[in-house]
């Protein structure tokens, strides 16, 4: 078990003092959500002079296969001992910052993260990637748990904190609202949108619940545009519905676009992008579409990239973005309804005055939600909660 990165001592720029923060969730080269996140704040915290080390949640050992510098630990999931280990490689820091969400760390319901965060003296945050409007009596119970073993709580909407309060046993003076963070380098990128055949972009990982058969669906009633748009779906399978059920609903998708004829129409790109080449990749659609069919996502970092790109956004009614576009920067629409779909991104196609006022309304949201703005943030709550333990 390696701790360098964390019990170091604190390096001094300008008079300031970096705080060492230690992370506990999935990493790269793992393919989830909650890795991307992990790299993106744990890197933008690190160029701002502040040490970062990972603890990654894995199924088996990596550590003896994979030598990433940042990464100082692993918590095995099923490994009795494993909380233990890796609480006392996040004791040598300042503050621990551990994303939570079902299914990433063993036991029920991941409560094998509980050991850990009961064996930790240095403060914590927890971030809530999930909270579910609709619990079993145990995931309640783990939340309740995680967070009354936590310093602080971070949600990332105001919709995630409001379903706390009403939903759960939970200390609200210690949850804070940072929102998910976005790059920068999104609103950098040269946009070739509105050249040529309009592109209706669709990306992230892939499996049931993301709603890309209504996507498909819908643009069969658009066909009558001139020229009619191509509908891009770029991500990869997500890892463990891959484990599960191999690559089924990829396969039931092409196949549907078969069937209603637009296999010019649409494009099914299975590479898992850098950053770099997302914001390509983003820079050159006309509309972002998210057809998820879920009414319980009260995160999405996709959506968070679409709104900084500065891209108009179609998407149906999940409570992030009923949040986030409520300020014009997109249009909602009902979950699994091909036709709402379809009214919606013609009016973006053909109304440019319309695309205009989102692309302004997605200017003043953007820049609290890029990761140097959101950083910030998570330095402050750090600093916060270390003076707090100095003088209690």
């Amino acid at each position: 078990m390696r701790g360098a990165p964390l019990c170091g001592a604190a390096s001094r720029k300008a008079g300031s003092v970096s705080t060492r923060f230690g992370f506990v969730s999935t990493y790269p080269p793992t393919l989830c959500g909650l890795a991307t996140f992990t790299a993106a704040l744990s890197g933008e915290l690190t160029t701002t002079d502040n040490t970062c080390g990972v603890i990654r949640a894995v199924d088996v050992p990596q550590l003896s296969r994979r030598r990433d510098t940042e990464v100082v630990g692993e918590l095995v999931a099923g490994d009795a001992g494993s909380g233990r280990q890796v609480a006392a490689v996040l004791n040598l820091g300042d503050i621990a910052v551990v994303q939570h969400e079902y299914g990433i760390y063993g036991g029920w319901d991941g409560d094998e993260i509980l050991p850990l965060l009961a064996a930790l003296t240095v403060p914590s945050i927890v971030v809530l990637h999930t909270v579910l409007g609709a619990p079993t009596t145990h995931q309640r119970e783990v939340l309740e748990a995680v967070a009354a073993l936590s310093s602080a709580v971070v949600t990332m909407t105001v919709a995630a904190r409001t379903r706390l309060a009403t939903g759960y046993a939970i200390d609200m003076d210690r949850v804070t609202v940072i929102p998910h963070g976005a790059p920068a380098a999104l609103r950098r990128t040269t946009s070739s949108a509105g050249s040529g055949r309009p592109t209706v972009l669709t990306w992230g990982l892939l499996g049931p619940g993301k709603g890309i058969e209504w996507g498909v669906e819908a643009m069969a009633l658009l066909r009558d545009l001139d020229p009619a748009p191509r509908y891009l779906v770029a991500g990869a399978t997500h890892p463990k519905v891959l484990q599960q059920q191999g690559e089924s609903y990829r396969t039931g998708l092409t196949l549907r676009a078969h069937e209603l004829g637009l296999d010019d129409i649409v494009t099914m790109d299975d590479c898992y992008r850098d950053s770099a080449a997302l914001a390509e990749l983003v820079g050159s659609a006309d509309v972002v579409l998210l057809p998820y069919d879920s009414i319980e996502q009260v995160t999405s970092g996709v959506l968070i990239e679409a709104v900084a790109a500065l891209k108009p956004v179609v998407a149906t009614r999940f409570p992030h973005a009923v949040e986030l576009l409520s300020g014009g920067a997109g249009l909602l629409v009902p979950q699994r309804d091909p036709v709402a779909i379809a009214d919606a991104v013609r009016t973006l196609l053909t109304a440019p005055d319309l695309t205009d006022r989102m692309t302004a309304a997605a200017i003043a949201a953007t820049p609290a939600v890029l990761w140097a703005t959101v950083a910030e943030q998570y330095v402050e709550l750090a600093n916060q909660l270390i003076r707090g333990r100095v003088s209690a």
